[in-house]
C-alpha cells in the first residue's frame, strides 16, 4: 500500500509517503504565506526521494481542517485534483487529529488560534479515538483538562505537535473514501463575509 498524506492546514507544510507500514518520506516544516508556492516542490521531491511514481499511489489522505481558510485550500486542490487524475482513493483527516497523532496521552487537546479569544479544539486519546468533535469554541468554554497541543502561543502552556504519519495511515487506510470533487474543506467557523450576511438579515 502506497499512500501520499498532504496537510496545509496550518502555518506547518506536511507532506508524507507511506509504502507498506514504513514512512519512507515526512517533510514537515514552517512554511506560512509560502504554503502554495512550496506544495508543489515538496511533493515531486517526495516522489523522487520514495522512488515512486504518482501512478504508483493506492490513496491519498488530505487533512479539510480546521485551520487557515487559504491554506486548507492549498492542499484540498493538490488532492482533489491527484485522486480524480489518478482515479485513486482520497480520504479526508483532521487537522487536529494529525497535530497530535505522536502523542500517547489518554487525553491530548489540539488547539488552534482562531483569533478574537476562539479556536479550534478537538480532543483524542493516544489511539487516535475522538473524545471531543473538533469544534470552533471561544476559549473561555474550553476543558483544558489533558495534554495541550499547538503551533500556537498562549497565555498557558502548550506542548509543539508531534506527528506519527504512521499512526494516522493505519488508522485511516480503511475508510470509505470520498469522491474527490466531495473532498471539502471543514471549517467549522464561518467566513467573515458569511458573519456579515447574517447580522444583516
Amino acid at each position: 500500500m502506497k499512500c501520499l498524506l498532504i496537510d496545509t492546514a496550518t502555518s506547518y507544510l506536511i507532506v508524507s509517503i507511506v509504502i507498506d507500514n514504513e514512512v519512507v518520506y515526512l517533510y514537515n516544516k514552517e512554511e506560512g504565506h509560502r504554503m502554495s508556492e512550496r506544495v508543489m516542490p515538496v511533493i515531486a521531491e517526495a516522489f523522487e526521494k520514495a522512488s515512486i511514481k504518482p501512478n504508483d499511489l493506492d490513496m491519498i489522505m488530505a487533512t479539510t481542517g480546521p485551520g487557515s481558510f487559504t491554506g486548507i485550500r492549498v492542499g484540498l486542490t493538490v488532492a482533489k485534483t491527484m485522486a480524480w487524475a489518478l482515479k485513486i482513493p482520497a480520504i479526508p483527516i483532521s487537522t487536529l487529529e494529525v497535530m497530535v497523532s505522536g502523542y500517547n496521552n489518554d487525553k491530548n487537546v489540539a488547539l488552534i488560534n482562531a483569533r478574537r479569544s476562539f479556536v479550534y479544539c478537538g480532543v483524542y486519546d493516544g489511539a487516535l479515538n475522538v473524545i471531543s468533535e473538533d469544534c470552533y469554541e471561544g476559549i473561555d468554554n474550553v476543558n483544558f483538562d489533558g495534554n495541550l497541543v499547538s503551533y500556537d502561543d498562549f497565555n498557558f502552556k502548550v506542548n509543539k505537535p508531534e506527528i506519527d504519519v504512521l499512526k494516522v495511515v493505519n488508522k485511516h487506510k480503511d475508510d470509505k473514501p470520498v469522491n474527490p470533487h466531495l473532498l471539502n474543506p471543514k471549517y467549522l467557523k464561518k467566513t467573515e463575509a458569511e458573519e456579515k450576511l447574517k447580522v444583516n438579515d
